[in-house]
């Protein structure tokens, strides 16, 4: 029961990544804030699939920084990849090395944030 508790919002989260993608057209007619609104939500959508899989390694394996940054990380760039390679399958959308790139920092902002959480925690 614990791995699904840890696990499957990670599964759920990736599918929902999937899903989204998946939708043919999300444009809207709002110009720059539509293209700044969709990249803010790639960085949202790795920064949270980033937390969920750091989240998942600390309660399933022995806290390690192989477990904890490294896994994490490397899994949330591999989707970040593997998500582009999808979207060349969907109508009107293709990849592009630029969202990997977005995502990417989501992924950093997770890491950055959770250092500087920690030493606000200990503070306290």
């Amino acid at each position: 029961m614990k791995l699904l508790k840890l696990w499957f919002p990670v599964l759920f989260w990736c599918w929902l990544i999937f899903y989204i993608s998946g939708i043919s057209s999300l444009e809207t007619p709002w110009g720059l804030w539509d293209f700044v609104l969709r990249k803010i939500s790639h960085i949202t959508e790795y920064f949270i699939l980033t937390l969920l899989l750091y989240r998942a390694f600390k309660g399933t394996f022995i806290p390690s920084r192989l477990n904890l940054f490294f896994w994490p990380g490397a899994l949330s760039i591999l989707y970040a990849v593997s998500d582009e390679i999808h979207q060349y399958f969907v109508p009107t959308r293709g990849p592009s090395l630029e969202d990997v790139l977005i995502d990417c920092a989501g992924i950093i902002i997770f890491y950055v944030s959770l250092k500087y959480l920690k030493k606000f925690i200990r503070k306290l």
